[in-house]
């Protein structure tokens, strides 16, 4: 029975590194998913940048084509005056040439401000793309060391699976069972050190008894309180 319970000693000290094996894979995951979150931020940002910019060329295209239309107008209307017979016929065109070259000022001034605001967007756009080809040079970088690392940890992991399988197949498969139960049961610890009369798994008095019962090694005994399989060890002296 001693031997059986060394076993699952071993079992549970094969699964409690790969436990923290697998957190520390799961934690460098995050931080891939991180690198990859902050790569979409910066590409969405640019994005948004580009769109603006495609805006602003649309409107400032229309307001092109507008002042185009209204310096036509003018000309139109500068030709018509020649032929004009009637002094308010000449006022009424007279007042539409008026209108028509205060709207080209108009729109004059609204191009200036759009190529003036495209001139401000398209350096940020710039900066933004430089950012952006530093960020993603980096994040491959990074990326590509996290998975080397995960990768690393992997290893390990499958090295500990294959002496978990060796130590399991020595062991009753209905002990196998009952401590995989225990794991699930007790965050990951099926197993707990009896000292001094005490379960150290739940920090509960153990009855003498059954504490007594331990030193014989000739069972699987667990705590009544905690239900996990209790291993003898004494205290070492000071």
């Amino acid at each position: 029975m001693k031997n059986r319970l060394d076993l699952l000693e071993q079992l549970q000290e094969i699964d409690s590194q790969v436990d923290v094996m697998k957190t520390a894979q799961n934690n460098l995951q995050e931080d891939m998913n991180g690198i990859a979150g902050t790569l979409a931020e910066a590409r969405y940002g640019l994005a948004v940048l580009q769109s603006r910019a495609a805006q602003l060329e649309k409107e400032k295209g229309e307001l092109e084509a507008g002042h185009a239309a209204e310096l036509e107008n003018i000309k139109r209307s500068e030709t018509n005056m020649k032929e004009i017979k009637t002094n308010k016929e000449y006022q009424a065109v007279g007042r539409e040439i008026a209108a028509a070259r205060k709207q080209v000022t108009e729109l004059e001034e609204q191009v200036l401000q759009k190529i003036t605001q495209l001139d401000d967007l398209n350096s940020e756009i710039t900066a933004s793309l430089t950012t952006l080809a530093e960020l993603e040079q980096n994040s491959e970088q990074h990326r590509s060391e996290k998975q080397l690392e995960i990768d690393k940890v992997q290893q390990n992991v499958d090295a500990d699976s294959l002496r978990r399988d060796a130590i399991t197949k020595e062991l009753p498969a209905s002990l196998v069972k009952r401590y995989d139960n225990l794991r699930s049961q007790r965050r990951g610890q099926a197993l707990a050190i009896a000292r001094d009369g005490f379960c150290q798994g739940c920090n509960m008095n153990l009855p003498p008894q059954l504490y007594n019962s331990l030193f014989k090694a000739d069972d699987i005994i667990t705590c009544p309180h905690c239900q996990r399989v209790l291993i003898l060890k004494y205290q070492q002296a000071q």
